[in-house]
């Protein structure tokens, strides 16, 4: 019989960059939920990788070494380029790594600056209080900064203030879509498109993201995702299919939230029919224990 569920998680976030828990935390987690195979892909850093293969070894899980790369894409387009299965000493993705994540002090002090022209003041500070280090600063921080002082209700921070239009939005030229693809099979990594149902793009958009993604090496996107509705789902599972993309899957977990169902470590089987990015990162899904 097909599998419901997965015990795969390709996509996952701790307090290296902006997640909730910590490596420990996130991994123990997945381990309760019946995890086999968990990634750890925080925002343009590695720096977690170590730490969760040792953890990972201790708790019988094995590890896809991973990260997620901003992207700015046609001068103005924020997306994310997840790395699965990628060397993380490799030097160039490091050095490149490192260049992303020093200008998030600054982008933090715009978007601070911004939210206290509309009365808001305290958020730089407060959203760098919840950041471990200075440059895993996030807009989720002011997400969470901007919920817990009133600001705004659960689930409602970034379209209220942190979205492009809004008053705390700032634009921020990341890297382009030819590097962070670069990078990511240059350190043996598979690239894959993160959460595409996220980006509000029309089909023919997001037909000519995936178009210049495959012209430079990329290889994957995410089908199964907790941004994705039902007909996400749909909607990418046949995009996979007429672009000839590997299908991934991830929660994108980041913190426990009521008005979320998300389980790190355990994700929704993909849909019959379509070729993944599995057998590239060591995964056999015939060595799987079924999940109910």
């Amino acid at each position: 019989m097909e599998k419901k569920y997965l015990p795969i998680d390709l996509h996952c976030h701790s307090t290296y960059s902006d997640g909730a828990h910590s490596v420990r935390e996130v991994l123990e987690m997945a381990k309760a939920n019946g995890v086999q195979f968990q990634a750890l892909t925080d925002h343009d850093t590695v720096d977690g990788i170590s730490e969760a293969r040792e953890i990972a070894k201790e708790l019988g899980i094995k590890l896809i070494a991973g990260v997620e790369i901003s992207v700015t894409w046609q001068k103005n387009t924020l997306i994310h380029i997840v790395g699965l299965g990628i060397d993380e000493n490799n030097a160039q993705l490091v050095s490149e790594l490192a260049k992303l994540r020093a200008s998030r002090v600054e982008r933090g002090r715009r978007i601070g600056a911004n939210l206290a022209k509309v009365g808001i003041h305290g958020a730089f500070e407060g959203a760098l209080a919840l950041a471990k280090q200075p440059e895993a600063l996030s807009r989720t921080h002011f997400n969470h900064w901007l919920i817990a002082n009133g600001h705004a209700k659960a689930g409602k921070a970034f379209d209220k203030f942190l979205a492009p239009g809004k008053p705390g939005f700032t634009q921020q030229v990341w890297a382009n879509l030819a590097d962070a693809v670069a990078w990511i099979k240059q350190s043996g990594g598979v690239a894959v498109i993160a959460h595409p149902g996220r980006y509000s793009f029309t089909r023919t958009k997001l037909i000519r993201l995936i178009e210049e993604f495959k012209s430079y090496g990329g290889q994957g996107i995410e089908v199964i995702s907790s941004a994705h509705s039902l007909q996400d789902e749909e909607n990418i599972a046949a995009l996979c299919r007429h672009c000839d993309l590997l299908a991934s899957l991830g929660s994108d977990f980041h913190q426990q939230e009521s008005y979320r169902k998300i389980r790190p470590g355990v994700n929704k089987a993909i849909p019959h029919g379509l070729n993944t990015v599995f057998p590239l990162i060591g995964i056999d899904l015939n060595s799987l224990t079924e999940i109910n």
